[in-house]
């Protein structure tokens, strides 16, 4: 198996400076050693859409693992004012802390755990922010690719972001969540070298602007890569020339070279009417098997149009509205306190809130999946108290915790955790995928869902329950705070 990336970089500044103010004053408090359980969860779908695909497990990974205060950071942290001792404890810092996830490539729903930390207040709290980038920024990517590769309809989708990525962060592990999320490949080259993920790509307009004219940079393009030969046909004018010398070049140098043409590639005008003539002149000249490929701003909604109207793309490279999620550059995950433990007991913790959607779910959960043994697709998820059984030979009451007149008795099924443990006591415990086997198992997790979950306007509302046991829980906690107010 190809070697697994693992990324060295030392991120433990790169946090929100609260989290050292905070670290501190636990320390100042005697609370170093309290045992905290975090969740990391969010509580929109990016684009109105069904699921979001859980993304960025690996990096957090090599994050967690590569956690440590250097001289440098003790240094710069004298000069903000922190005492010594507490500066000695972070020099020391070592990782403690258990950490379960939900496995990459899952499709999850909003308000589940997507990860679970239990350990030292201060360790638990702290990872926090590099925690939430990494999950919130490719969970958000694959998930828009995965939108992109339904809208295709089989097509192959390619990522063509990086120029309009928002760093070389956001290139780079973009293109990885794209690759996740369904695409086959990435114009990011680096990706091909790290992470195994195919880089693709021929020639930009300027390969064929810098030669005399456009038969000659197709000529010049096509001897040196006979087999596999992509030719780019809009910088002049798709139909009066780049077709026509594209065929002409085909004839002339891949066929006599014993090879067939890859393709042609359309990345202005009106694609759609383009790509249908083009096809025609295509097969005329005895190339049906010459691809189309299509790119030039696109969205899942316009490959969708572009279909409906009979454009005749084998494949389409997007770029910055796949590398930015242009429609919805956000997801709302967020990382909060739930339980803490004392003398080996738990004690759940409940945020409340104005706004109810921000009113949290206390207690060390596990996360199930309800399968239909049947036909194998999910019916719902549901949250329980760490420890609770579910019988899955017995009926289940699935209840809208936010509207309990909602319930719904299933039988017949199948009800498996969802959450892995990867760290124990600071110690990695897991396993390591390549993108490859991730984007393997996404594939495999997408069939699990019902249609009507994957569509792009009013998709079915996924059932995301709490267990009696955990609703109760939280009920009691929301009346014991208001008594307080």
């Amino acid at each position: 198996m190809k070697e697994i990336y693992s990324s060295n970089v030392n991120l433990t500044m790169l946090t929100d400076f609260y989290e050292i103010t905070m670290a501190n004053g636990y320390f100042k408090n005697d609370f170093k050693d309290t045992i905290a359980y975090f969740d990391m969860f969010y509580r929109k779908i990016p684009d109105n859409g069904g699921f979001v695909i859980m993304c960025g497990v690996e990096q957090l990974i090599d994050y967690l693992k590569n956690l440590k205060f250097t001289e440098k950071d003790i240094n710069y942290l004298r000069t903000r004012g922190f005492d010594e001792d507490f500066l000695d404890y972070l020099r020391n810092f070592k990782f403690k802390c258990d950490v379960w996830v939900i496995p990459e490539g899952t499709p999850v729903f909003p308000r589940e755990p997507l990860v679970k930390v239990r350990g030292p207040i201060i360790q638990a709290q702290f990872i926090e922010t590099a925690l939430l980038m990494l999950i919130n920024h490719q969970s958000l990517i694959a998930t828009k690719a995965n939108r992109l590769v339904r809208a295709a309809e089989g097509r192959v989708i390619m990522e063509f972001g990086s120029r309009r990525a928002q760093g070389a962060d956001a290139a780079i592990l973009g293109a990885r969540a794209a690759y996740i999320g369904g695409c086959i490949g990435t114009a990011c080259t680096i990706n091909d070298r790290d992470f195994g993920i195919p880089a693709l790509g021929t020639m930009a307009h300027s390969w064929v602007q810098l030669f005399e004219n456009e038969y000659d940079a197709f000529i010049a393009y096509a001897k040196e890569y006979p087999d596999s030969c992509t030719l780019l046909v809009d910088t002049y004018n798709v139909l009066k020339s780049g077709v026509p010398n594209a065929i002409k070049v085909f004839n002339e140098i891949v066929v006599p070279a014993g090879f067939r043409p890859k393709g042609i590639r359309i990345d202005s005008g009106d694609i759609t009417y383009l790509s249908k003539r083009a096809r025609t002149m295509l097969d005329e000249a005895g190339f049906p098997d010459c691809k189309i490929v299509a790119s030039n701003s696109l969205d899942e909604y316009i490959i969708r149009d572009m279909l409906l109207q009979g454009a005749e793309v084998d494949s389409f490279g997007v770029g910055e509205r796949l590398i930015t999620s242009s429609s919805n550059p956000v997801l709302d995950g967020v990382y909060k306190l739930v339980a803490i433990e004392e003398n080996g007991k738990i004690y759940p913790k409940i945020k409340i809130s104005e706004n109810v959607e921000k009113i949290t779910t206390p207690c060390s959960k596990e996360v199930y999946r309800f399968y239909d043994r049947k036909t194998g697709k999910a019916e719902a998820d549901v949250l329980t108290i760490e420890g609770e059984v579910i019988d899955d030979s017995k009926p289940y009451l699935l209840f809208d915790p936010s509207h309990t007149w909602k319930q719904k008795t299933i039988t017949n099924y199948i009800a498996k955790p969802l959450l892995v443990k990867i760290f124990d006591k600071g110690e990695f415990i897991g396993e390591r995928r390549t993108a490859k086997e991730i984007q393997d198992y996404c594939k495999e997790q997408m069939k699990t869902l019902w249609d009507e979950c994957l569509r792009f306007e009013h998709p079915h509302k996924y059932w995301v329950d709490l267990s009696k046991p955990l609703y109760d829980e939280k009920i009691r906690l929301l009346k014991e705070c208001s008594s307080k107010i």
